[in-house]
């Protein structure tokens, strides 16, 4: 097999044709044994070549990798197929700028967290609440969309995920809605080629074109492109939106939010050694107290160094909001802490659609509901 390498584009030489290859192989530990691996249909992902040209990997629904070539996209637009073949959508490509960091409330929000790469549930859940219709089109006409982060990992669909929040993006602008995508702590993991939590096809798929998996996702992808303009905290009306949480560091820190946001895209590509060799401070934004893996919101064990409650009403005070609204820590169902002040959203999204339970919140001219996959379950405060 090819030398594994760093950049993508350093295999060039591999111009429009499919490979033969149904399964893939990666070394599953420090003795390097290779594991077979089948893949899935996965992709595209979309690179931009030093030439001009467009370079873009896919794999395909029989479990072949096929690189084509481009000189321009064609209808500019890609197609996506989920890992299964069951869902497939086009998606136009548009241009891609950093969102406002702040906005104000809709008439209707629906929030959710951490999809982990499982198509099947996000599209039950959005089309359960009306923000999608069966064709995958956005429905939720001016309302909004969050997604407190985390698409990559765990399930076999993370890529088909991504490019339906981009869709959905650009859809949900020209209707005069929104859609928001914050980074989680899964994405700089991914970025930084930390593949502990990935299926195996990932890996796979990396190996059979001996390149680095995060290159499929560098800053010259399309993908790579969007991802590097997301924000990590966002407000929406009197809710503050943030993966993991808040604390006592952070707010010492006294820092903004367009900062904050800015600071994290900085170092997003980089090693995550690397990034914290960049300053105090992107070292502290992407360390165990930092807005991405901070679980003290939501935990008490001293480990998490957790937050009294004068420090959450100083950090609402200073970023004059009544909420936080957080994902990360899973929970059986979506719970509250603080008298309501604090909001956890992330729940196991294949178990609890399984279940019945709550999978995320709609806020609803101002009232709070817990949402399954067939609407409205029931009032979060009582």
């Amino acid at each position: 097999m090819m030398k594994k390498i760093s950049s993508f584009f350093l295999f060039a030489f591999l111009v429009v044709f499919t490979l033969n290859l149904q399964a893939g192989t990666w070394e599953k530990n420090k003795h390097k044994e290779k594991h077979k691996v089948e893949l899935t249909a996965d992709g595209p992902y979309v690179c931009y070549q030093p030439d001009g040209k467009v370079k873009v990997v896919r794999v395909t629904t029989e479990g072949k990798i096929e690189i084509q070539e481009y000189d321009t996209l064609p209808d500019h637009s890609v197609s996506v197929v989920s890992h299964d073949g069951k869902l497939q959508f086009t998606v136009p490509i548009h241009p891609v700028e950093r969102p406002a960091w702040k906005y104000e409330t809709p008439d209707n929000i629906l929030v959710m967290s951490d999809p982990h790469a499982n198509l099947e549930c996000v599209v039950s859940l959005l089309q359960g609440n009306g923000v999608i219709d069966d064709k995958l089109n956005w429905a939720f006409g001016h309302n909004q969309l969050m997604i407190i982060g985390d698409i990559f990992d765990r399930e076999k669909d993370a890529t088909q995920i991504f490019w339906l929040v981009y869709k959905l993006e650009a859809e949900a602008e020209k209707a005069g809605g929104k859609v928001h995508f914050l980074l989680g702590n899964h994405e700089p993991m991914e970025l930084s080629n930390d593949l502990r939590y990935a299926k195996d096809k990932y890996k796979a798929l990396a190996d059979s074109l001996g390149i680095e998996y995060a290159s499929l996702y560098g800053p010259e992808t399309e993908l790579g492109r969007w991802l590097g303009t997301r924000n990590t905290i966002q407000i929406i009306g009197d809710n503050l939106y943030v993966h993991a949480g808040l604390g006592k560091a952070f707010y010492d820190r006294n820092l903004t939010i367009p900062e904050v946001n800015e600071k994290m895209s900085e170092v997003l590509f980089l090693k995550n050694k690397k990034r914290k060799q960049v300053s105090p401070l992107h070292a502290f934004l992407y360390g165990n107290e930092g807005p991405i893996w901070y679980r003290g919101l939501v935990r008490t064990d001293e480990k998490y160094k957790p937050c009294t409650s004068d420090t959450l009403q100083m950090i609402l005070q200073k970023y004059d909001v009544d909420h936080i609204i957080v994902g990360h820590t899973i929970f059986k169902d979506i719970s509250t802490f603080y008298d309501g002040k604090v909001i956890g959203v992330n729940v196991n999204n294949k178990e609890n659609r399984k279940k019945h339970r709550g999978r995320g919140i709609l806020i609803e001219q101002g009232t709070y509901y817990i949402v399954g996959d067939k609407g409205k379950m029931r009032r979060l405060f009582e």
